[in-house]
Formats: C-alpha cells, structure tokens, sequence
C-alpha cells in the first residue's frame, strides 16, 4: 500500500522592509527566495512530491508554492489558493486538510505560524523538536507527517512525524 503523507510549510522569510501596504502583500526577501529554493530542491532530492498544494493566498505564501514548484519542475501539481489558511487558527486548518486530503496520497500544505506550530504539534505522534532559539516551524521549514497506509485524517496525534527540516539545517 501506498504511504499517506501531509506536508506542512511555513511560508519562507518575508520582507519586511516592501512598501507593501499590508500585511497580506508583504513578498518574500532575498534570504527568503533563496530558502524556498532549497527547501523545494530538498523535497526533489528526497522525491517526496505533492499531488496537491494548498496555500494561503498572501503573497509570501504565494511566492514559496511557486519557487518550491519551479524547483519541482514538471512534477509539480497546480496549486490550490485557500483563504482559509490566512490567519487561522487550528480549527480552520483541520478542515482545509480534512477537505483536501481525502483526494492526495501526499498533501502540501503552506501557511502561517502561529497556526502551523499549533497544527504540527496536535497532529504529531512525537513531541516536535524546537530549533536552538526555541522555534519550532521556523521561516521554509517544512515537518513531514506519516500516515503510512492509512489516509490522512486530522485526529489528535493521527501522524508520526517523520521529519522536520529547516532551511539553516541544509546549509549546516
């Protein structure tokens, strides 16, 4: 059988210097770019590919699914925008993933802390690990959670989780 598998990333590192006149608006930075970048080459190296991503519609998310997709090439899916994800709390995520997962063997989900540290430790088996400053789903980081054959569903501790990788681990 087939391993279920959700993917959780964190939209990578906005700039906070744009003009950007709101929040929703805000684009990555430079350092963001390049760490969406590497995390999407992470993904194809470890060739682990989403059949579906869904993403919050802010700019920042919107620039990450687009570079992790462009470093996919041509196994990328298209890409699902989801007004829910922007701001939400725990609640809202569950049922983005409930509604999208029933149809992916393997979900790509990006959005915005705090909802996602929140998500991540509901969903998870193990105890997440914080970076050394303590955060847990830092900018680019992306946590892989296992359902092996079971489909992925959204009960508390559902998953095993697999991995959780940041961007200054792989330049580490």
């Amino acid at each position: 059988m087939d391993s279920h598998i959700l993917m959780i990333m964190r939209h990578a590192k906005s700039d906070w210097s744009s003009d950007a006149a709101a929040d929703f608006e805000r684009p990555l930075s430079k350092r963001g770019c390049r760490n969406a970048s590497q995390m999407g080459a992470w993904l194809e190296e470890q060739n682990v590919v989403p059949d579906r991503i869904v993403c919050s519609p802010a700019t920042r998310t919107k620039m990450t699914a687009q570079i992790v997709c462009n470093q996919l090439g041509k196994k990328a899916p298209g890409i699902t925008w989801d007004d829910r994800i922007y701001e939400a709390g725990i609640e809202d995520l569950l049922d983005v993933i409930s509604e999208h997962g029933r149809y992916a063997n393997c979900l790509l989900l990006i959005g915005h802390n705090p909802g996602l540290d929140a998500l991540l430790n509901f969903l998870s088996k193990e105890k997440p690990q914080p970076d050394d400053n303590g955060k847990l789903m830092t900018t680019a980081a992306i946590a892989v959670l296992n359902y092996d054959s079971s489909p992925i569903r959204t009960g508390h501790r559902s998953a095993r989780l697999a991995k959780l990788i940041r961007p200054k681990e792989l330049s580490e």
